[in-house]
């Protein structure tokens, strides 16, 4: 009987969740830039004003 190859397994599951979070921060990236410019929000980089 063969022996389970865990290593391939623990990579296998590594890749998957970068892959994940990759997709995750890409739509993260497009709503931002669909949402920039928007009123009420400080441009990117720039600290908001604390309010008054």
């Amino acid at each position: 009987m063969a022996k389970p190859n865990y290593a391939f397994e623990k990579r296998k599951r590594e890749l998957e969740k970068k892959q994940k979070k990759e997709e995750k921060l890409q739509k993260k990236r497009e709503a931002k830039q669909g949402s920039e410019g928007a009123p009420g929000e400080a441009p990117p980089g720039e600290p908001e004003a604390p309010p008054t």
